[in-house]
C-alpha cells in the first residue's frame, strides 16, 4: 500500500496548492485559509492517503475468499476453539474483517446466531488491530527493534495481532459468563461448494460496499477533527499553543501508562480515524505543522525526539488495546441500539 499512498499524497499536495491559490485569489482572510487548508483539507487528505490503499487491497482479497466458498470452512474449523470461549466459529470471520476495518467487523457481526454471541463479538472486535493502527505498530516496532528489518517487523506485527486475538478470547469468555449464555446448540452450517470467484461481484462488494462506504464515514468525522486540531494549534496561551498546553496537562497520565502527554494526545485525536495518531504525535514532538504525506521516516523522527524502547513497547501495547474509532463506535451504537454497550465496547479494550 505504500506506493499508492505516496501517489495519493502527491496528488493531495498538488490539490492543496491549487485550493490555497484559489482562496488567495478570492481574497479569503488568513484565518479562513488556515482553517480550510491547513486544518480540514490537510487532515482529510492524510486520512484518505493512508486509509484508502490498504483497505482497497485487503477487502477485495477477503471478498475473494468469501466468494470462493472458503470462509464458511474457516468458521466450521474454528468453532471448537471459540466454543471454549463462549462464542461460535463465525466470530473468527468478524475478527478477520476487523483486520481491514473494525467498522466492517462490527457490521459483520450480524452473522452471529444469537444476540448474546453478537454482543460478545461486537464488544471485542476492536481488540483486533485494523489497518489504521498498522502505521503506529510499525513505527513503534521499528523504534523498539532499533532498526528497520522487514522480517522482524512482520513477526512483531503478527505478534500484535495474536495478542489482540488472545484478549478477544479472554474477554469473550468473561462476557459469556456475565451474559449467562445458554448451552450451545449443535453447530450446523451448510458448506457451499468451492466455486470460481466473480470479479465483478468482488470489486462491487469490496470497493463500493465496504471500502468507499467506510472511507466516506471516516472522512465525515476527520474533517471536523482537522478544524479542531487547527484551532488548538493556532491559539497561543502563555507562549504555547492550546494543544501543547493540553499535552503538558496529560503528561502525568501518559507517564503512568509508560508514554507521555504528547503520545496520549495523539491517541485521543485518533478517535476520528486511527491514521491520525502518528502525524499528531510527530507534530507535537517536533513542533511542526501536520504533514501532508505519510511520514517515511516516522520511526527515525520519534527516536530523535527521545522515544525509547520502553515507550515504544508501551505504545505498541496501547495501540492494540484502546478505544475504537468514532466510525466503529457509531456502528456499535447502530448494531446494538444501546449506548451502554457502546460505552462498554470502548471501555473493555482500554481497561
Amino acid at each position: 500500500a505504500n506506493a499508492p499512498s505516496e501517489w495519493l499524497a502527491h496528488f493531495f499536495g498538488w490539490a492543496q496548492g491549487r485550493f490555497s491559490a484559489m482562496l488567495i485569489f478570492l481574497h479569503a482572510p488568513p484565518w479562513l485559509q488556515g482553517l480550510l487548508v491547513d486544518g480540514m483539507f490537510r487532515t482529510l487528505a492524510w486520512v484518505v492517503a493512508v486509509m484508502l490503499p490498504p483497505m482497497a487491497i485487503f477487502f477485495p482479497l477477503f471478498t475473494l475468499l468469501e466468494d470462493a466458498g472458503y470462509l464458511p470452512r474457516v468458521a466450521f474449523l474454528m468453532d471448537a476453539c471459540f466454543e471454549k470461549c463462549g462464542s461460535c466459529g463465525k466470530q473468527a470471520l468478524t475478527m478477520c474483517m476487523g483486520l481491514g476495518c473494525n467498522t466492517v467487523g462490527v457490521t459483520g457481526c450480524r452473522i452471529m446466531p444469537t444476540r448474546e454471541e453478537k454482543l460478545i463479538a461486537i464488544s471485542t472486535n476492536a481488540m483486533i488491530p485494523c489497518n489504521g493502527r498498522f502505521p503506529m505498530l510499525l513505527a513503534m516496532g521499528t523504534v523498539l527493534l532499533g532498526r528497520e528489518n522487514d522480517l522482524l517487523l512482520a513477526l512483531l506485527l503478527t505478534a500484535a495481532v495474536c495478542l489482540g486475538a488472545c484478549g478477544t478470547f479472554a474477554v469473550s469468555f468473561l462476557l459469556s459468563k456475565l451474559l449467562h449464555r445458554k448451552p450451545p446448540a449443535p453447530f450446523v452450517l451448510e458448506l457451499p461448494p468451492y466455486r470460481r470467484p466473480q470479479p465483478k461481484k468482488i470489486l462491487t462488494d469490496a470497493i463500493f460496499g465496504k471500502t468507499l462506504h467506510v472511507l466516506s464515514r471516516a472522512a465525515l468525522v476527520a474533517a471536523p477533527a482537522g478544524l479542531i486540531l487547527w484551532v488548538l494549534c493556532t491559539v497561543q496561551v502563555g507562549g504555547m499553543s492550546l494543544l501543547q498546553q493540553l499535552a503538558r496537562t496529560l503528561d502525568g497520565a501518559g507517564e503512568l501508562l509508560g508514554m507521555n502527554g504528547a503520545i496520549l494526545i495523539g491517541f485521543l485525536f485518533a478517535l476520528p480515524a486511527n491514521e491520525l495518531a502518528i502525524p499528531v504525535i510527530l507534530m507535537l514532538l517536533t513542533r511542526q505543522s501536520l504533514g501532508t504525506a505519510p511520514e517515511a521516516g516516522a520511526a527515525a523522527q520519534l527516536a530523535a525526539c527521545g522515544v525509547g524502547a520502553k515507550t515504544a513497547f508501551c505504545c505498541l501495547i496501547f495501540s492494540v488495546f484502546h478505544w475504537p474509532c468514532a466510525t466503529t463506535l457509531q456502528a456499535i451504537r447502530r448494531e446494538t441500539g444501546s449506548l451502554r454497550w457502546t460505552l462498554l465496547s470502548a471501555a473493555l479494550p482500554t481497561a
